[in-house]
């Protein structure tokens, strides 16, 4: 297992896995935290997931850095292959286009595709949560066809709806709040992907598997109806 250790301030360390995106790197990573959830370091603080990286934050006053390295260094070096990753596979659905999705048409000309193939190619995307950021309970999610890649909006939106399903680059992801952004919207979910006063806010977590399923206007009113 490659890997590289760095300071992060006077009570932080980032150990990084490489500069590239792809699934064998996210899975280094999840078996790190695999062993970080269930024995932590009395003097880790909490850790940070992210794309190619883990950022471990520590108590400078029980550990010196390069203590903190060396016991880092053990326990991936001692990880073993059989640190199995459960995957949950996550239902999304998604009610695609007209007022959930405004951005569903520019999304299917700058492709040349129609809006029903736009939808297709998304809902059957073999999706992984790489990392969760930007705003609490925020997805960001690989997998997803380059056939309906799009640029992110020049001008972000002010306020875009939770539950937005949304398009940047080669990248998807859902609007877990309310909040600005620049992503291209294409549906939008009935699903609450943050709620603060659960035990466990965030719905979603990095190493989940997504199958967005498609689903009518009647169908997400319906959703919202029964979560009230």
């Amino acid at each position: 297992m490659n890997f590289q250790l760095y300071p992060m301030g006077d009570h932080a360390l980032l150990l990084e896995f490489g500069k590239v995106i792809d699934s064998e790197i996210h899975q280094q990573i999840q078996k790190v935290t695999n062993v970080l959830d269930h024995s932590p370091p009395s003097w880790m603080i909490e850790y940070i997931p992210a794309f190619t990286t883990v950022t471990i934050i520590y108590k400078p006053t029980e550990i010196l850095y390069k203590d903190a390295c060396l016991e880092l260094n053990k326990i991936v070096l001692n990880i073993e292959e059989h640190n199995e990753i459960n995957q949950h596979i996550v239902p999304i659905p998604v009610c695609y286009g007209d007022e959930f999705g405004p951005d569903l048409e520019f999304v299917a000309d700058v492709n040349n595709l129609t809006k029903e193939e736009v939808m297709n190619i998304h809902a059957n995307g073999n999706y992984l949560v790489y990392m969760i950021g930007f705003s609490p309970g925020f997805p960001y999610i690989g997998g997803m066809s380059e056939r309906i890649a799009a640029p992110r909006k020049k001008s972000p939106r002010l306020n875009i709806a939770a539950g937005s399903v949304g398009i940047a680059g080669k990248q998807t992801g859902i609007y877990s709040i309310d909040s600005p952004g620049g992503w291209q919207i294409i549906g939008r979910t009935p699903l609450r992907l943050f709620q603060i006063d659960k035990q466990k806010p965030a719905f979603l977590k990095a190493g989940d598997k997504i199958k967005f399923i498609p689903i009518s206007r009647d169908e997400y009113h319906e959703w919202v109806n029964g979560q009230c």
